[in-house]
């Protein structure tokens, strides 16, 4: 129990500090994405930059509300009070989770670190969705802990940016790799992370995999 309070406190702290970072950074220090931008070299396509931003704006938007409806439903207090707004709030990061595949698969062309990064992109966007609808499959099939489970596989995917950027940033700044090597490298290593982590999140809480 004990650990399982230290866990949920970590995770309601980091999820709080990460959102109010994307939707600082994105719509009030640098709605252009200038920053980001910067790093896009060699695209096979051109990128239309209104269309980008406005995509990009939908995509955090929806990411964020991901992040926030899918920690309202690892509550218990919650859950015991009303399932009724459980349900509502899974439905919510549902359709949150296919927006933000859906404006994903529209920006991976774009990807820094070109076709290869893109490619990568692509993968995360089908392990997510299909991971999410095995939730709601077990969860329609009354497998509770089952449906827990494969939401714990889905949620850590709200995580893909900051696991990008934190692997980026140590390839780059740490290793000295250029840019766009560091950041294919930390997009292809997140999807080992976010496979891996969630794993051992169940196996701490006491709770098997294939239940």
């Amino acid at each position: 129990m004990k650990k399982q309070k230290i866990l949920s406190g970590l995770l309601t702290g980091v999820t709080i500090v990460f959102i109010l970072y994307a939707l600082v950074n994105n719509y009030i220090v640098d709605p252009g994405a200038e920053s980001f931008l910067s790093h896009k070299t060699g695209l096979k396509r051109a990128l239309n930059l209104p269309v980008w931003l406005n995509v990009m704006y939908v995509h955090v938007a929806f990411a964020c509300i991901a992040m926030a409806a899918g920690l309202l439903n690892f509550s218990n207090r919650i859950l015991e009070k009303s399932r009724k707004f459980h349900r509502i709030t899974g439905y919510v990061y549902l359709l949150s989770v296919l927006l933000v595949v859906l404006t994903s698969g529209y920006m991976a062309p774009y990807a820094t670190g070109g076709k290869i990064s893109s490619m990568a992109f692509n993968v995360l966007n089908v392990i997510w969705l299909f991971i999410t609808i095995m939730a709601l499959v077990q969860i329609k099939m009354k497998r509770i802990s089952r449906h827990r489970n494969w939401m714990i596989r889905s949620y850590a995917f709200c995580f893909t940016n900051m696991f990008i950027h934190l692997i980026t940033f140590l390839f780059h700044q740490g290793f000295g790799l250029v840019y766009a090597t560091s950041y294919t490298i930390g997009v292809y290593g997140s999807i080992v992370l976010l496979l891996v982590i969630p794993d051992i999140v169940i196996r701490m809480n006491g709770t098997s995999t294939t239940n």
